[in-house]
């Protein structure tokens, strides 16, 4: 079986996702999608996709929950969800081959897809449904953070993130290195409550997620708490649906 580094990674690269602000567009989904079909190792294919019977691998997805509101109204939330690169990586540790592998520079998980027999292992392993057999290439497939664009230096600075940052029209998705308390994305996730999701899986996901606002009732004065993460509120009803 495949270790995890013996000591942390000095960076930890990850997302920050705002759930207030995602409109559910799907111009993440769409934009990775795009940009991994074509600079990926392998593409990532479909197969009769506009047919019965489709098939294809995605990296990144949208779910959309209505969620009540502690005032009683309801709420569409909606919720991305790719590899969250976790420094206790389940999926890492169950791989027979290698191919699975944790990156000891910057924490971000990968597939050598060189080494990939498509066992599935992995897939079982995540807990959060992270990763995606490609039927056609016979391996598996996973967030990559856009290695290959945030470390190309060919690309200015601002463009050196992952293409589903760069693409989201609302700002909802921040990208930074969560290992550095002065960063951007620490500071998120330290001024709004930043989670981790479904932390009893003890897998430490790198990835944070901003909880929702609550929405002032009319006439009354905006509201910056955020809807509470108990076993009543959304975000603790959101951890039981992704652990049935």
């Amino acid at each position: 079986m495949t270790s995890l580094p013996d000591t942390p990674p000095p960076k930890r690269l990850g997302l920050v996702i705002d759930l207030d602000t995602c409109v559910g567009c799907h111009s993440c989904v769409i934009s990775c999608k795009e940009w991994n079909t074509s600079g990926y190792p392998a593409p990532l294919t479909d197969e009769n996709p506009y047919g019965p019977g489709q098939s294809g691998a995605f990296l990144n997805r949208v779910h959309s929950f209505e969620a009540k509101a502690p005032d009683g109204n309801s709420r569409t939330v909606y919720f991305p969800k790719s590899c969250l690169h976790c420094e206790d990586a389940p999926c890492v540790t169950v791989c027979p081959t290698g191919a699975s592998h944790k990156r000891t520079d910057d924490g971000i998980v990968l597939v050598d897809e060189e080494k990939c027999m498509g066992c599935g292992l992995c897939a079982w392993a995540c807990p959060y449904g992270a990763r995606e057999m490609d039927a056609s290439e016979g391996v598996m497939k996973k967030c990559t953070l856009c290695i290959d664009r945030i470390y190309n230096h060919a690309l200015a600075p601002e463009d050196r993130q992952p293409a589903c940052v760069a693409s989201c029209p609302a700002s909802a998705r921040h990208f930074g290195d969560l290992a550095d308390p002065d960063s951007a994305v620490s500071a998120l996730v330290r001024e709004r409550g930043g989670y981790d999701l479904m932390p009893e899986q003890g897998c430490r996901p790198t990835n944070k997620y901003l909880p929702p606002r609550s929405r002032p009732a009319a006439g009354s004065a905006p509201a910056e708490q955020a809807l509470p993460n108990a076993p009543g509120g959304f975000l603790g009803w959101l951890d039981r649906v992704l652990s049935d």
